[in-house]
Parts: structure tokens; C-alpha cells; sequence
């Protein structure tokens, strides 16, 4: 699909009472697939058995793809965390899958991390000159043996975690575990969601509350930027020193990258939508007979449009969530009609109809003309098309894959001639300064849409 993509996801569980853990991490992964679909990794340790008693699995493909009975009954653990990974930086092979783990003269280490550090190469080449070798070219890796690296002059783990993260620039959501401890850290801006849960005698930390709930948890509260939390026998421990007054949270994260069940920095994703949605009627009116919207993301939108409209909304699209997913299709060709197997038109909600179509973003403009060419085919007499993000104009170097400018079609085109390709009637944008619509006064990074990097 002609979609963006979110890095990774992660997820980390501590329990008192559960022997194994595995099984809920498991579910909390699945629950963050849409974050990363190229490999999946689980690490767990058991806090009442001897130190380094650390089990591990991980590999390319979906959580479902990765861990099956077998393997899951041998990760034995009361403490661990997850991860699923799309790649951003770092090429896509099983060396560079998360967690990463290592085994070093204080101990261990695993960790889990969703973003880009923007200073990982100088660190890379700082801890090459004092003898480190990597296995992998991530940022994970790299974050993970400086901590080790420090953690051997450090009084403890945590003063090590936070003396790394003085140095780290960029967007880092960070579970480590390590061996009797969970630990979290969220970036000082907050660029990268972080939260936590409990259930029971157990307490979880996640990318999204909704990999919470799915894992039989109840969403407590987001970790604020700049926080680091342990959790321990001892309970739960925050370390504010990292805190900072400017925060940046990703604004795509209310647009597109959450699932729309789940709720960031005290804002329901789904109503953020439905609020951005009903700003582009407010702002680009149009006469029409149906509002519809591209699955799944754009249809929150699509209903907030209608509903400010007071045109009907109606579903257009049926989407097949079986089909494969398409960037492993070898050609062109065959993506093509991967996408098309995706989403089959409903041709008598929109035939002799003037209608409204939502999406999220136009990135290459490939999936939407598509869609527009289908609706006409079906006997559509109108298709004008809203989108409930600015036009991308600059790439994201905090853990969004925007491809390079080259590819961004708004780059390349003024919005009349992207309309003219993409065969619309009309095309209009949201506004940059109507984003705040959806989030109200939380503060943004809008970098793709502005140049207005906060790092």
C-alpha cells in the first residue's frame, strides 16, 4: 500500500506472581503488528532462577510467522519484552531483529526500541575505536552497548541508562531488561509513545494501550517524556532527570500509526480523527451525495467529515486482511494486484453518486488514482478527494519511513496537478494550522509538513 510506516513496537511485561510470560507478550506483539511487519523477537528471564537465565527467540515475518507452540513453551520467564520491527535504518535481515541481547562482564542486557537516534553513526564509531563489534547496523545495537559499555563503571543499570541517554539525540521509546528489572525510557520530547499498565500482580509498558488491553491489562497512564521507570520487587521507580519543558509528540501518530482503540498522552486516537475529519469540512465544504473513506485509517475521518457535513457516510470499501502482505511481492505487477486484492469496491455505494473520499495521506499518489479509477469504472459521477493530513514535504529522521523527496508526489507537483493525475475532482489537504484541531494543545512535531525539525 502507498503508505507510510511506523518503525517498531514494543512491549514489556513484569510479573510477581506469573511464572511465564511469553504468552502475554506474545499477544501485546500481535496487537502492535500494524507498527512492524518485517521480524518479531521475544526475550524473557525468570527473576527467581539463577542471573543470566535468559531465554530468547526471534526472526523475520509476522508475530503468528515467527513463535508457534512449541517455541513459546520454552520461553520461560516471569520478566521480558518484545519486539516488532519495520526498518527505517538498518537493512532488513535477522541480524538486525530486536530484542537485542547481550551478555557482558556485569551481566545482562536486552533491549527493545522503537525510533532513530540522529547521532547513532558517531556513537557507532566511538564505541568501534574502544573495540565494540556489531553483529547488526541498527541504532538498537548501538544504544544497547553504550549502556553496557557504561554500566561498567555506573553504581547501577539505571545510572547507565540515563548517563546513555544524556548523549542519544532523536526519538527513543526503550524497554530493557536486565535481569531483574524491567525498565522504560521515553525520549525528552516525546517523540515516540510510550505507556504503561497493570494487571494483577503485573505491570506492562508498550508502544500503544491497546497492546495493554489485548494482553488482559488495563491502561494506567503514558509515560511522560523524559521519564524513566524501573520496575522491580521494589515496585515502580521514575526518574525524572531527563526531564525537559519543549516536548515535540509525532502528530501522525493521531493520523495514521495508531490503532485507533488506543489512547496517547491522554487523547482517544479515534476521536482525534473523527475531530480531523469534521476541521476539513469545515474548512474545504463541497456538495456532494456520500462521504466515504480508504480503510482502515481514513475512516474515522471520513465519519467526523460526514457528520459536520451532514452528508451520509457510507462504507465503499471491503478489505481482505487474508491477502499477503505486498512489499514482499517481487514485481511491480504483482504489488499491484496485491493492493487491488486488498480493497474491492462496493460499486453501489458510489455509483451515480457525487462523492467524498477520505484518506490519511497521499505519498506517491499510486494507491489513491487507483481507487478513483475503480470508483469511476463503477459509475461515480464525482470523486472529490479530502486528506486528513498536510501534504508530506520533507523526510522524518525519528523512526517514520517518508521515503525521499524524489518519491513524495507533493514534492514534485502543486496540488492542481496532483489532482489532474490522480483523477479527482477536487483535491484538498488539511492545514497545518488545523491540526490542532485533532490534539487541542499538545505539542506537535510537524517536521514532514513544515521543516520544522525539533531536534
Amino acid at each position: 500500500m502507498d503508505k507510510l510506516h511506523e518503525e517498531c513496537g514494543v512491549f514489556g511485561i513484569w510479573s510477581d506472581e506469573k511464572e511465564h510470560v511469553a504468552t502475554d507478550i506474545y499477544y501485546g506483539l500481535v496487537a502492535l503488528q500494524h507498527r512492524g511487519q518485517e521480524s518479531a523477537g521475544i526475550v524473557v528471564c525468570d527473576t527467581k532462577g539463577p542471573l543470566g537465565n535468559v531465554c530468547m527467540h526471534k526472526g523475520m515475518g509476522l508475530v503468528s510467522e515467527v513463535f508457534d507452540k512449541n517455541i513459546m513453551a520454552n520461553l520461560r520467564g516471569n520478566i521480558g519484552i518484545g519486539h516488532v520491527r519495520y526498518s527505517t535504518t538498518g537493512e532488513s535481515m535477522i541480524e538486525n531483529a530486536q530484542p537485542v541481547f547481550l551478555n557482558y562482564l556485569k551481566g545482562t542486557l536486552a533491549l527493545a526500541h522503537n525510533g532513530n537516534i540522529t547521532n547513532a553513526h558517531e556513537i557507532r564509531e566511538e564505541l568501534s575505536r574502544q573495540g565494540a563489534t556489531f553483529s547488526g547496523t541498527t541504532d538498537s545495537e548501538v544504544i544497547a552497548y553504550k549502556i553496557a559499555m557504561e554500566r561498567m563503571s555506573a553504581g547501577s543499570i539505571q545510572e547507565a541508562v540515563i548517563k546513555v541517554a544524556k548523549t542519544l539525540k532523536g526519538g527513543y521509546a526503550l524497554l530493557m531488561v536486565s535481569p531483574q528489572k524491567l525498565i522504560g525510557l521515553r525520549d525528552p520530547l516525546g517523540l515516540k509513545p510510550l505507556c504503561l499498565g497493570k494487571r494483577d500482580g503485573a505491570y506492562m509498558l508498550a508502544s500503544e494501550s491497546a497492546a495493554i488491553v489485548s494482553a488482559g491489562g488495563e491502561y494506567v497512564r503514558d509515560i511522560a517524556p523524559g521519564e524513566m521507570v524501573t520496575i522491580s520487587e521494589k515496585g515502580i521507580v521514575s526518574d525524572y532527570s531527563l526531564k525537559q519543558s519543549k516536548h515535540a509528540h509525532c502528530i501522525f501518530e493521531y493520523i495514521y500509526f495508531a490503532r485507533q482503540d488506543s489512547v496517547m498522552d491522554g487523547i482517544s486516537v479515534h476521536r482525534a480523527r473523527l475531530r480531523g475529519g469534521a476541521a476539513l469540512a469545515k474548512r474545504f465544504p463541497v456538495e456532494a451525495d456520500v462521504v466515504t473513506g480508504v480503510p482502515d485509517s481514513g475512516i474515522a475521518a471520513a465519519v467526523g467529515f460526514a457528520e459536520e457535513a451532514k452528508i451520509p457516510f457510507k462504507l465503499a470499501f471491503h478489505k481482505n486482511s487474508y491477502v499477503g502482505r505486498t512489499f514482499i511481492k517481487p514485481t511491480q505487477k504483482e504489488r499491484q494486484s496485491a493492493v487491488q486484492m486488498k480493497l474491492s469496491l462496493i460499486e453501489d455505494v458510489v455509483k451515480d453518486k457525487r462523492v467524498v473520499l477520505i484518506d490519511d495521506s497521499i505519498v506517491r499518489g499510486t494507491t489513491i488514482s487507483n481507487l478513483i479509477r475503480t470508483m469511476r469504472k463503477a459509475g461515480a459521477k464525482e470523486v472529490h478527494v479530502r486528506i486528513s493530513s498536510p501534504p508530506f514535504l520533507y523526510p522524518c529522521y525519528y523512526g517514520t519511513d517518508v521515503p525521499d523527496n524524489s518519491e513524495l508526489i507533493a514534492n514534485k507537483f502543486s496540488k492542481d496537478e496532483i489532482c489532474k493525475q490522480i483523477g479527482a475532482d477536487s483535491l484538498e489537504y488539511m492545514e497545518v494550522e488545523d491540526l490542532h484541531e485533532m490534539v487541542g494543545e499538545l505539542p506537535l512535531c510537524k517536521a514532514c509538513f513544515d521543516n520544522n525539525y525539533p531536534v
